[in-house]
């Protein structure tokens, strides 16, 4: 069931999605050469205590780490091990952060020392443009036609088995949100006042399938080439939708 959210319960959210953005900017400054993905992962964890609230991620059964750390081919849920950051790595840090009985999400990538612009931007572009598209009346649908329009028209191709996802009490809630269009719009949810969404654009390089690594938790590209993953908490509203997650 898809659960809608009260003004109180938005307030909240709204208050923790701030928070998690303060994490998610003081932590980029620490991803450089040398910088070991565990050393990010504690930071992220000091920072989210720090800012008064509880790491979402590792309140998921069996994951025991703050963040999700993925590096070149990996497109979600890597673990923060002691692989140490090259120059021209592709790095994505995907944070949650559990605020007064609320969960919020989100997810960012960067090339550590610059570069990449172009596969950067789509996903920044591809995300912006399923924010944009989530307006009362409309569908699901709508977002994942957005996602996957942009990624195509760039050469990238959106990831088919992972999706974004409603969140709030719990951290993964419905709808999903995938990353492209499977049938017609009609038949995706409506949006509504007082939906809370984590929007989520997951895409590849190269090919769309994904293995699981040995660690049983990263997933990467079968073929090894890049992936890219852009994510935002947002609350659909009855003009344009608000992102609670937004870089301060």
């Amino acid at each position: 069931m898809i659960s809608l959210k009260t003004k109180s319960e938005i307030e909240m959210m709204k208050e923790g999605g701030r928070r998690l953005s303060e994490v998610m900017k003081e932590t980029l400054s620490e991803v450089k050469p040398g910088k070991a993905l565990f050393q990010i992962n504690q930071k992220i964890e000091e920072l989210i205590l720090e800012k008064g609230g509880q790491p979402s991620f590792k309140m998921v059964p069996g994951y025991h780490w703050a963040s999700c750390l993925n590096v070149n081919q990996g497109v979600v849920h890597g673990i923060p091990n002691d692989y140490c950051l090259k120059k021209e790595d592709l790095l994505s840090l995907d944070i949650g952060f559990f605020f007064k009985g609320f969960h919020t999400d989100m997810a960012t990538t960067l090339c550590v020392s610059g570069g990449k612009e172009t596969f950067l931007e789509t996903g920044k572009r591809a995300l912006e443009k399923a924010i944009e598209a989530a307006r009362v009346g409309n569908r699901v649908g709508h977002l994942s036609q957005a996602i996957e329009k942009e990624l195509r028209a760039n050469g990238l191709n959106p990831i088919e088995v992972l999706t974004g996802h409603g969140v709030g009490r719990k951290l993964h809630e419905a709808p999903h949100i995938p990353c492209l269009l499977w049938g017609p719009i009609e038949s995706t949810p409506k949006l509504e006042v007082g939906m809370t969404l984590a929007v989520e654009v997951i895409y590849a390089q190269g090919s769309p399938e994904v293995v699981l690594a040995p660690d049983n938790w990263t997933i990467e590209t079968a073929d090894g080439k890049l992936a890219g993953l852009f994510e935002e908490t947002i609350v659909i509203q009855p003009e344009k939708p608000l992102i609670l997650t937004a870089l301060i």
